[in-house]
């Protein structure tokens, strides 16, 4: 069975209509890119899937039932601008999550438990290597190192799902191949599903198992936002054959622009 599921997918915001027709399957463990022209949804839809945002018309599916209306511990997120607290250590920003589960049951997390939650968390910074920072603050911290610290915060609950929104778009070429290394191996090594945004195409092929484009098959000038986007390209991906010659040269250019920034 599919752990995603999305049948005759729709978003509206009043009159203006960003996601139209969106049908998908995807299986657990797959990496699934997703790239598209600025404004055409790609964020909508990952918030969808965090449960952020719910569907206006069709269904979304998470293990064959309707998907949370609100974001839970089996969907970890990290997004493109550091999503850190600034007055936390890196380790408390990692033990953050133990401490809001816990604080649905008593007040603190206090003796055995906070010992064992602070290890787990020790544990997290050093699988994404940032077990010698573990006492110093985001300010403290190179961008790769924030985005790193994000990344073992949004796993530290261990998710099913991993949603990134543009999470290595803000670094420069050497830190993001770093970074390309760090997920990849994240993802083998947990088997988890990972949904990735990107205006990246060169990224997108490199990264996933699966790259979806959405874009808009229908469009009236005089009501640009009438029509919403739907996925118009599925391709799966394999070791050797991941290249972006397999678009359309029309389609290529409209995704090598400038990096994203979703309207709704």
């Amino acid at each position: 069975m599919s752990i995603i599921e999305a049948k005759n997918l729709w978003k509206e915001y009043g009159r203006d209509v960003v996601l139209e027709d969106v049908h998908l399957r995807v299986a657990a463990g797959d990496f699934v890119t997703v790239v598209g022209a600025s404004g055409c949804g790609k964020s909508t839809f990952l918030r969808m899937l965090l449960g952020e945002e719910t569907p206006t018309r069709g269904t979304l599916l998470l293990d064959g039932a309707a998907m949370p209306e609100e974001p839970g511990p089996d969907r970890g997120v990290v997004f493109q601008k550091y999503s850190v607290f600034p007055h936390l250590t890196a380790l408390g920003n990692v033990l953050l999550a133990e401490e809001l589960e816990q604080a649905n049951i008593t007040a603190r997390l206090l003796g055995r438990p906070r010992r064992e939650a602070m290890a787990r968390a020790q544990a997290m910074l050093e699988r994404v290597g940032l077990a010698d920072a573990a006492d110093k603050y985001p300010s403290q911290l190179s961008g790769g190192m924030q985005q790193r610290l994000a990344i073992a915060q949004a796993l530290m609950k261990n998710p099913r799902i991993l949603l990134l929104d543009e999470p290595f778009g803000a670094l420069d070429p050497g830190i993001r191949k770093d970074m390309h290394a760090l997920i990849l191996e994240l993802w083998e090594r947990l088997d988890i599903t990972i949904f990735m945004v990107t205006h990246d195409l060169k990224e997108g092929f490199d990264l996933g198992t699966r790259l979806l484009v959405f874009d808009k098959t229908r469009v009236d000038p005089h009501a640009p936002n009438a029509y919403g986007a739907t996925i118009t390209y599925d391709i799966p991906l394999q070791q050797g054959l991941r290249s972006d010659d397999r678009l359309p040269a029309a389609v290529r250019a409209g995704l090598s622009s400038t990096p994203d920034e979703e309207s709704a």
